[in-house]
């Protein structure tokens, strides 16, 4: 039912780098400059966990092949 609403728009590539770059931004508010900033990493993290982004849905574009 979700990919009805919001279908997939990510490959595996993109979603592991988002992935990777939002737990780096989310440790620095634990590590380094402890600011909430670091808050700002839930946004690719939750991308990528989930495989959509509701700016590629926007613009329409996707890095899936299949899609």
């Amino acid at each position: 039912m979700l990919d009805l609403i919001a279908p997939h728009n990510e490959n595996h590539l993109d979603r592991a780098f988002r992935v990777i770059i939002g737990l780096i931004l989310l440790s620095l508010v634990f590590v380094g400059p402890q600011t909430l900033w670091g808050l700002v990493g839930l946004v690719p993290l939750a991308t990528g966990l989930l495989g959509r982004c509701p700016l590629y849905r926007l613009v329409g574009f996707t890095t899936r092949k299949d899609s």
